[in-house]
């Protein structure tokens, strides 16, 4: 494994009347993904604006290839999609490399 980090930042639309179903179901795969090797930290957060949309960022260590190589192909997470795919309008997702941070200790993590 580098020294390299990437995050996932990821805004979900529920389906209206789905979002809590969805935040259980998003939790429960977090619960999974955080005893992952590469796996550093995630937050969600809710959309003040927006109340059907969740955010997550993650950070892991890697990068984006590695991430897909190694994380994406997980049988959790094929599981998530299938149970998602009926509680959610939208997803997109943006690929990040962190190159400063201040006040966490997040990317100093490996």
């Amino acid at each position: 494994m580098t020294n390299q980090l990437v995050q996932l930042n990821i805004r979900f639309k529920a389906k209206p009347g789905k979002k809590e179903e969805f935040r259980k179901e998003l939790f429960s795969l977090i619960e999974e993904m955080s005893s992952e090797k590469a796996f550093i930290s995630a937050i969600v957060s809710d959309n003040l604006d927006q109340p059907d949309e969740l955010l997550i960022y993650e950070t892991w260590k890697g990068t984006r290839d590695s991430w897909l190589d190694e994380e994406f192909t997980k049988p959790y997470r094929k599981n998530y999609e299938v149970r998602v795919d009926d509680l959610i309008v939208e997803r997109s997702v943006s690929w990040l490399q962190p190159i400063r941070e201040w006040g966490s200790h997040i990317t100093n993590a490996y």
